[in-house]
């Protein structure tokens, strides 16, 4: 088996494109290995909805599950240089963005992954109100 070095990932905002909120324009990744984590949701490891009803609880279950799924292939979130966040309400902005800070916070070197974020009409279980999904590099 090879050895893995450490990715080079430069998270590149040009001025003609603004200053983004938590997130870059542009990633540009040099890695060994992609990891693709399908999207998640508010669901425990039982399979149970957390929070039901309630964005700021499922938020925090959706990266707690996100740490899980990192940890699990050898990750922090200092690997993720992708995230794709579905809400099923954009009026959950504000706090979407305060758990994405409280996750992104103790990342040492910090991260700033490429985001797309959009409003869906639903998710497949009508209890779901985020779902993220994401790419990390090694």
């Amino acid at each position: 088996m090879a050895t893995e070095t450490a990715p080079s990932i430069r998270r590149i905002n040009p001025p003609e494109l603004g200053t983004p909120p938590g997130y870059s324009q542009i990633v540009d990744v040099s890695a060994s290995r992609f990891i693709f984590i399908a999207g998640q949701t508010a669901l425990d490891r039982d399979g149970t909805v957390v929070g039901r009803g309630d964005f700021g609880v499922q938020a925090e279950q959706v990266f707690k599950n996100l740490t899980i799924a990192l940890r699990s292939s050898g990750c922090t979130p200092a690997n993720l240089v992708k995230l794709s966040v579905f809400l099923t309400d954009m009026k959950n902005l504000a706090r979407y963005r305060e758990a994405r800070n409280r996750f992104f916070a103790s990342v040492t070197p910090p991260a700033a992954p490429a985001v797309t974020l959009v409003e869906v009409s639903k998710l497949y279980g009508s209890d779901f109100l985020i779902e993220i999904e994401a790419i990390a590099a090694v």
